[in-house]
């Protein structure tokens, strides 16, 4: 008599491929990058952009463990989720802020925006530009605070590269300067070469893809090119306020923006546009965290209309 056939065949829901890759394991990449802009904030804004960063770790992580235990939910910190949102709105800070203005800040991005609508990947727009958009509006004064570059024991603080085209009193830095983060800003926004080490970091381990990312950053430079008739004044524009920093860390983050390569170019060439109409007529000298919270907000629209059919698929 002969054996049954085996049945090899195997019943699950999907996702049927498996990367092998955690969400701890993302986030510590996404630390792991985040920290040569945090050194050389550290460096070209002193200490006190340090303890800036850690209150708002701390908080963000503070934050999420008691919402867990109020809400009676699993202890989530142990993803690096809350560690990540903390680093990233820390460098998004002024060095000279006030503490208590970034907790509540930190708190807003974790209980707020994360937390109470679900949790890690459900929220509807990254935690840290919300945050930042949140004490921009209700922290004006704190926000605008310029902290003295360190490396230079006579420089003072001064306004913004973007506050300077904006009609503020002072001058322009070099761009080399700009390039290396020697003139005011947040903390760890002003140091182009950090940032771009963490850009390649996170190719590298495909934490990320370019689409976003490249297409946010050629489109401010273009359309600022095509406003502004000046090659250097884009250029400007592009190493200015946190434009690299929200293209590589905030609008390429998994929850809140498209899953397509042709999605994620959409969303990075909407970022562009936003950014550049803010910056150019708002009353705000910088656009970027508003440019991803709005289209974070269209984010699902974006991947419907991006999202490939499948094979075969007929309409009902």
């Amino acid at each position: 008599m002969e054996k049954p056939i085996e049945n090899k065949f195997i019943v699950s829901v999907s996702p049927h491929i498996n990367s092998g890759r955690t969400t701890k394991g993302i986030m510590l990449d996404v630390i792991i990058a985040l920290i040569p802009a945090l050194i050389a904030g550290t460096v070209i804004f002193g200490l006190r952009s340090l303890l800036v960063v850690a209150v708002c770790v701390a908080s963000c992580l503070a934050g999420e463990t008691l919402f867990n235990l109020i809400t009676r939910r699993p202890h989530t910190i142990g993803d690096l989720s809350a560690v990540v949102t903390g680093l990233i709105l820390g460098l998004n800070l002024p060095s000279a802020i006030d503490i208590y203005p970034a907790v509540i800040g930190s708190l807003f991005a974790i209980i707020v925006v994360k937390c109470l609508f679900g949790g890690l990947g459900k929220n509807f727009a990254n935690p840290a530009a919300t945050a930042r958009v949140f004490m921009l509006i209700a922290f004006t004064d704190a926000m605008t605070k310029v902290g003295s570059i360190a490396v230079n024991a006579d420089a003072v603080a001064s306004p913004t590269p973007l506050a300077v085209m904006k009609g503020a009193e002072g001058t322009l830095p070099r761009l080399i300067d700009m390039v290396l983060g020697l003139r005011g800003g947040a903390i760890g926004e002003t140091c182009a070469v950090a940032l771009l080490l963490g850009f390649a970091y996170l190719l590298i381990r495909r934490v990320i893809t370019w689409h976003t990312t490249v297409v946010y950053v050629g489109g401010v430079f273009l359309l600022s090119w095509l406003i502004y008739g000046s090659a250097e004044t884009a250029l400007y524009q592009v190493l200015s306020g946190g434009l690299l920093i929200g293209a590589i860390f905030m609008a390429t983050d998994y929850a809140t923006t498209p899953t397509t390569n042709l999605g994620k170019a959409v969303f990075g060439l909407g970022c562009a546009v936003m950014t550049v109409i803010i910056r150019w007529l708002g009353a705000y000298p910088e656009g970027v965290s508003f440019s991803i919270l709005f289209m974070n907000i269209l984010c699902n629209f974006i991947d419907k209309l991006t999202r490939k059919k499948p094979v075969g698929e007929v309409k009902a």
